[in-house]
């Protein structure tokens, strides 16, 4: 009999090749032991609702209020919800025909696309377009059609930091690409040293390997470290000479408790630098919902920005958005939510940043007994990592 075209033995071998560490083995063994009655903490993604972080107050009465858009017409809604939530749940309804239960625009709700691009220039100190921002489903969905425009087959390699999250190995492996590895310092804080990329390209050139685009992921994860402006300006420079897309990882850019080096976008370094540079080199930049104080996980909100990209291209990847009709709504709402939180006269305001404070100066931590084998498993998955790539 031949075989049929869902036979393991006939399905895409892209798909076979993907590998994804943090649902895979061990967390599936965890799971495992779970149904056995084990306690397991599962720390193997950035999950916090998971591990008992509570969600913040005002985010949630907004979108209880656009989900159930009935409570609005209530004379006592005002006795339940803030009129600060009343009025942004308004505000959003507003602004979808339909409501929570329509689709919208492929690229994200207009309007906010645009708050986006407003907490992207009071970020950075230099105006963002919001034509050019476009709201996903998790920042995963962005850089999975990001990478999948540039990657055109295994000829085309991306550059990866080791460590890394493997959504990037995953995906790179799925679309048909080749991973080039490139090694974090631990003793220089996890920075990365310049010399260290021109070997990977000219190893990966050597191979027949076609390196077309850079990933950075800043603040590091698993590294935890932020790359400092002169490390970013070197990126930049050596993206530019070798004509690289750079792809910016930042979704942890809210999860800094260190002072010494704060968190710098590499939007802001590439505008400080200027012509050519600043007008030149291509750039897209990722952030969600899910990490930081929100812990949004299960909403599923994000947004890339491009900058430098050419507008046939950004006409290509609009089309590839609009396939998927358009983004989870109330994920754009969360994300409107983050990006333009409660103003210090808001009714909300206090316990909004009450709430942030304690979420970034709490952290759910493994009992130290238990840290030597979670330590020995990312070891190894490091090992078995560095091994499949030539390391």
């Amino acid at each position: 009999m031949s075989q049929k075209a869902l036979d393991y033995e006939s399905i895409n071998e892209t798909v076979k090749k993907a590998q994804y560490a943090v649902r895979g083995e061990l967390y599936l063994r965890a799971s495992e032991l779970q149904k056995e009655g084990k306690k397991i903490i599962f720390t193997n993604v950035g999950n916090p609702h998971a591990l008992g972080q509570k969600p913040l107050t005002f985010p949630r009465q907004v979108v209880a209020l656009c989900q159930a858009p009935f409570l609005l017409e209530d004379p006592n809604v005002g006795l339940i919800f803030p009129a600060d939530a009343i009025a942004r749940a308004k505000s959003y309804l507003s602004l979808i025909p339909g409501g929570l239960g329509a689709y919208s625009d492929s690229r994200g709700i207009p309007a906010i696309r645009k708050e986006v691009a407003d907490f992207i220039g009071r970020r950075d100190g230099y105006p963002s377009d919001p034509e050019l921002i476009y709201l996903t489903d998790g920042a995963s969905k962005g850089v999975m059609q990001i990478l999948n425009t540039i990657i055109r087959g295994e000829g085309d390699g991306i550059l990866v930091p080791v460590p890394q999250y493997p959504l990037y190995s995953a995906t790179i492996a799925l679309f048909g690409g080749s991973l080039v590895p490139y090694y974090l310092e631990e003793t220089a804080n996890w920075g990365l040293d310049i010399n260290d990329l021109r070997q990977s390209v000219a190893q990966a050139r050597s191979k027949g390997i076609n390196v077309r685009a850079m990933v950075i992921i800043n603040p590091g994860n698993p590294t935890g470290q932020c790359l400092s402006e002169a490390n970013l300006r070197e990126i930049l420079n050596f993206c530019f000479q070798e004509n690289l897309v750079l792809l910016g990882d930042e979704v942890y850019q809210q999860n800094v408790y260190q002072d010494e080096r704060p968190f710098i976008s590499s939007r802001k370094v590439l505008r400080d630098m200027g012509p050519p540079i600043s007008n030149e080199l291509q750039l897209i930049s990722f952030h969600t919902v899910s990490k930081g104080y929100w812990g949004e996980c299960g909403q599923r909100g994000g947004y890339f920005e491009m900058t430098n990209i050419p507008p046939r291209t950004v006409d290509e990847i609009y089309k590839v958005a609009s396939i998927s009709l358009s983004p989870n709504v109330l994920a754009q709402i969360f994300m409107g939510l983050m990006v333009n939180p409660p103003k210090p006269d808001d009714f909300s305001y206090d316990q909004y940043i009450s709430e942030r404070v304690f979420h970034l100066r709490t952290t759910i931590l493994p009992a130290e007994e238990d840290m030597p084998e979670i330590m020995a498993s990312f070891k190894k998955f490091n090992d078995g990592f560095m091994e499949e790539y030539g390391a």
